[in-house]
């Protein structure tokens, strides 16, 4: 069967095909390293509020308005301005604290309520679409598109009453202070945003106006900060986590130029290595990249996360052979890492030889069946299968990608031409089933 999740995101991502290219702009950024990181940090937190923290995925959004939003119960999503902007762990925490209260209190449930009742067309691809649009100032093309009505498209994928935002203030301070974590960071997040309401909505951050901030509410936020909070020096393993999540972030979607004179605020060496790393890869200088690389790998041997980096700049330099030694060792550290796993599928597939096609699919099958959302090992699995003659399944996994990526045409026609070439009933069979049937109920 196809995964759960895909097939609801294939009804949601159909609207994104129809809206203005500035709406469209919202994507997630996949990157082991740095959604690693983002579990670190968001373990004790998750455990305090009930949740299991292998059950609650923080994903990067491509956005950069500060904006953080949940959508069910498996999945809070960050947006990358948002994690720039902010200066310590104990403020992503508590960006991270307080859409888990959300989680935990409840607070989805009418909104599945109001998902249900407009057509299940719901999820991942439409809502990014609506935050992309909210925060380009389209929000009414994005609404209109996916509800008929902007104001309720935002308010069913984000927007909170004051009741929820209060509710949720006081869990998330009260998660913060059972967890250790400095309450007074959810005080400087909140303080971000002060004087927003005073502002034409169109001039106000994403965050304020999905998460209504009132002076009463600040005031709340600070007294709670009080109550719950005692002194806490900063943990410096949070702190190290969040300056890797950061550094990582900032050095691929900043200036190289940029990187380079920001490297050195990193306090741990393999950090500001790993940083340099990637602003010399972006320059097309290996070597340098390499060697900048060896040094953060020199720091913590092991790290599977820098052999992952190493894998990746090595695939995109086209040396395929030691791209797949880098991602190995990956891959050996870190068993269960399901972008790594893709990874080394991809540079499996990159080789372009029979027996490691036939090597790639049953890692790049295993990564897909626990991680719908990873798009390139759809299309480097469907490549795999390609060329290894396996018709049937190629034009089923890129029926998979295209419902993933809204193309809801070409999704239809590929999943009924894998239907006559799958043995009927086979478990490629139901997969194409499930796409078609998901393109039916989308009419």
């Amino acid at each position: 069967m196809i995964r759960p999740f895909l097939i609801v995101l294939a009804l949601g991502v159909v609207l994104a095909a129809s809206l203005p290219r500035a709406v469209q702009a919202a994507t997630l950024v996949r990157d082991a390293d740095i959604e690693h990181a983002l579990g670190q940090l968001s373990g004790p937190v998750l455990r305090a509020a009930g949740l299991s923290p292998s059950r609650v995925g923080i994903y990067v959004v491509e956005d950069n308005a500060m904006n953080a939003f949940v959508l069910d119960p498996t999945a809070i999503y960050i947006h990358s301005g948002m994690i720039l902007r902010l200066t310590k762990a104990s403020e992503l925490q508590a960006v991270i604290a307080h859409e888990a209260a959300h989680i935990a209190n409840g607070h989805l449930i009418q909104r599945s309520a109001n998902m249900q009742s407009a057509r299940n067309v719901a999820l991942l691809g439409t809502a990014l679409s609506v935050a992309a649009g909210a925060a380009t100032g389209q929000m009414e093309a994005a609404g209109a598109v996916a509800f008929g009505v902007g104001a309720s498209a935002r308010r069913v994928f984000f927007g909170h009453t004051r009741a929820e935002e209060s509710a949720a203030d006081q869990s998330s301070i009260r998660y913060l202070a059972a967890a250790g974590v400095e309450t007074a960071g959810a005080v400087s997040v909140m303080e971000l945003f002060a004087g927003q309401e005073a502002l034409p909505e169109r001039r106000q951050d994403i965050y304020a106006r999905s998460h209504p901030l009132s002076r009463d509410r600040l005031r709340q936020i600070k007294a709670l900060a009080v109550s719950y909070g005692k002194p806490h020096a900063p943990d410096p393993t949070a702190e190290y986590w969040f300056d890797r999540a950061k550094g990582k972030l900032s050095a691929f979607v900043r200036n190289p130029k940029w990187t380079f004179q920001r490297a050195h605020e990193s306090p741990a060496g393999d950090v500001r290595a790993m940083r340099e790393a990637v602003a010399y890869h972006r320059l097309n200088q290996t070597k340098k990249a390499l060697a900048a690389l060896d040094r953060a790998r020199a720091a913590r041997p092991g790290d599977p996360y820098y052999n992952d980096l190493r894998g990746q700049i090595l695939l995109e330099t086209r040396n395929w052979g030691a791209a797949v030694n880098a991602y190995g060792a990956a891959l050996k550290a870190a068993p269960k890492n399901t972008l790594i796993q893709a990874g080394y599928g991809r540079a499996l597939v990159a080789l372009g030889e029979p027996e490691r096609y036939r090597q790639a699919v049953p890692h790049l099958e295993r990564s897909i069946a626990r991680d719908w959302r990873n798009d390139m090992a759809l299309r480097d699995l469907g490549t795999a299968y390609a060329k290894l003659g396996n018709l049937g399944m190629a034009n089923l996994v890129t029926a998979e990608r295209h419902a993933l990526r809204g193309r809801m045409k070409e999704a239809d026609i590929l999943a009924a031409r894998a239907t006559g070439l799958l043995p009927r009933g086979s478990p490629g069979w139901q997969r194409a089933q499930d796409v078609l049937n998901a393109v039916k109920n989308q009419k």
